[in-house]
Order: structure tokens, then C-alpha cells, then sequence
């Protein structure tokens, strides 16, 4: 298969993990362009030893760069403000934008569990790392039975958690809370997030709380175990800390909520290590989703030209 050529806006950390990913593990994508804003950034300079082209003048930048009008894809790594602006300078482009901020301009996407529904369109949205670690969980239980309540708690190391994450914790909680309803088909979400001062610091662990109606045990077992090895193919560091828990509970336990089961799993999420440290797994599993919805979406494209 032809490779599809892509840029990323946004030469943080996250933006050079992406990067380094996209080098080492794509077989569908050419990285053809790294932007940034600042023209001492690390992450530019690592760029230029690693031979991808740079700008340091932002999308116009891009724009002006030679082979932009081959670019098919963009992933923004940037901040949801820039975010908006840089969609609307490449909206009259051929371009897929793939969204790693809150901007959430267009549908959150979820590669295990919705990325098919919103494969054509023009921007998607990664939601959160505590959505995509926890969301297919939840959409797991879902399938098997109605969850009337989900509640997650996403705990990081505070190393990992930079000005962008620190400066937006409402719009974290707001945005997952939406994801496990929309995406993971909870009547109600509630999102918490943890930043943890431990040192040595302490990977990703977040947990998953169901209210859910009555159902066959080892068929919720089944589906979670499932859903983990299908988001395991993308994020190899991500697995259940502990057996998948399911205890009957009466009802009103929370409010509207019947009686019914009460199903609790426990997740751990090691980074790959490739730019960002293992410990760091809520900014690899971004950064992993975005990469899997990205070839996903130039894999579509390519059949689409082929027919």
C-alpha cells in the first residue's frame, strides 16, 4: 500500500512522541512535515536530525512548505485555542485533521470502539487519556448489558502532566464524562482525575465503576477481556491491573439507577518509551490512538481511490 503523507502541528512533547512513532512503527504513513512555533524547540531539533522537514512559522508555515499540497493528513498536537485556528486555515485543503486537544470540533473517537462510525470525517477528536483508556471498558460492559452509571478515576504521575493538562482539568473531567456517555453508552458518566506527586513517579492507573442491569457474568468478562486485547493492539502497555469485579448491588445506589450489578475493573497504562518515559502512559495512549487512527484513516482513503 502506497504511503500517506502527514504533518504534525505542535513540537511539545507529545507532538515528538507522535513523531517518533510515526518513524519507527508506521507502515502507511510518511511524516512530511514537523511545526512548531518556537525555533529552539527541542522538538523541531530532533525533527531535523531525524531528516522530517520543519517549520517553526506555525500552519502558514506549513502551507508554504514544498509537497504541502500531498499532505493528507494533519495531527494537532497543540492546544485547543491554536486548534481552532489552525482548523480553519486548512479547511479549504484535502485534509484530515486528526485532533489531540480539547477543541473537540469534531466527533470523539475511540479507535476500539467507534473510530468505523466517523471514519470520513474531516476532523476527529482523541477526547481525553482518561476516555481512551477507559471509554472501551465501559462501551465493553455496554455491550453486554445497560449501564446506567459509569464513574472513572484517572490517576497520573504529575510528571506527566504539563501546563496544557494542569491549566485544563475542568474540560478533562467535562470532556471524558461526555465520552463514557457517548462513546461507552452510560446513561450518566463522572470523570476524576489524580495527578500523583510520587517519586519514583508512578505509571497510569485508572479505575472503571459500572452500575449496570443484571447479566451473565463470564459474558461481561468476555467482552472485557476482549475490548482490552483489541486496544492491547495499539497501546501494548495497557491492561487490567486485576480480575474484572462483579458484585450485585440493590437499587439506588445512584440515583435512577435500579438494582441490578455493580462492575469494577482496574487499568494500568505503560508507556512504550519511544520519546516520553514508561511512566507516562496517559500521553502514550494519545499519542498510540492518534497513530491508529491515523493509518486507519489513510488505509480508508486508499481504498476509497481505489474503487
Amino acid at each position: 500500500m502506497a504511503k500517506t503523507e502527514v504533518a504534525i502541528i505542535g513540537s511539545g512533547h507529545i507532538g515528538t512522541d507522535l513523531m517518533v512513532k510515526i518513524l519507527r512503527l508506521s507502515d502507511r504513513l510518511t511524516l512530511s512535515a514537523m511545526i512548531g512555533i518556537d525555533p529552539e524547540s527541542e522538538g523541531l531539533a530532533a525533527a531535523r536530525r531525524l531528516g522530517v522537514p520543519t517549520s517553526h512559522e506555525g500552519v502558514s508555515g506549513l502551507r508554504r512548505m514544498p509537497g504541502f499540497e500531498r499532505i493528507r493528513l494533519v495531527f494537532d498536537a497543540t492546544s485547543a485555542g491554536a486548534h481552532r485556528a489552525n482548523a480553519d486555515a486548512l479547511a479549504g485543503d484535502d485534509i484530515t485533521l486528526v485532533d489531540l486537544t480539547p477543541a473537540a470540533i469534531g466527533p470523539f473517537v475511540v479507535p476500539a470502539v467507534n473510530l468505523d462510525t466517523h471514519i470520513g470525517a474531516r476532523n476527529v477528536n482523541m477526547v481525553t487519556c482518561g476516555g481512551q483508556a477507559t471509554i472501551p471498558i465501559v462501551a465493553a460492559i455496554s455491550r453486554v448489558a445497560k449501564v446506567h452509571y459509569a464513574e472513572i478515576v484517572a490517576s497520573i504521575a504529575s510528571k506527566s502532566a504539563g501546563p496544557g493538562t494542569r491549566a485544563n482539568i475542568d474540560e478533562f473531567t467535562d470532556t471524558t464524562a461526555r465520552g463514557l456517555e457517548r462513546i461507552g453508552g452510560a446513561t450518566r458518566g463522572k470523570a476524576i482525575i489524580v495527578l500523583n506527586p510520587a517519586e519514583p513517579p508512578l505509571i497510569m492507573r485508572d479505575s472503571v465503576i459500572c452500575l449496570c442491569d443484571p447479566a451473565d457474568r463470564e459474558a461481561l468478562v468476555a467482552s472485557v477481556d476482549r475490548m482490552v486485547a483489541e486496544v492491547q493492539a495499539h497501546v501494548p502497555g495497557y491492561r487490567l491491573k486485576h480480575a474484572l469485579q462483579v458484585e450485585p448491588v440493590e437499587a439506588g445506589l445512584f440515583e435512577g439507577a435500579p438494582a441490578g450489578l455493580k462492575v469494577s475493573a482496574f487499568l494500568e497504562i505503560e508507556g512504550a518509551g519511544h520519546h516520553l518515559p514508561r511512566y507516562a502512559g496517559n500521553l502514550d495512549i494519545m499519542t498510540s490512538a492518534a497513530l491508529a487512527t491515523g493509518e486507519r484513516i489513510a488505509a480508508a482513503r486508499h481504498r476509497e481511490m481505489a474503487q
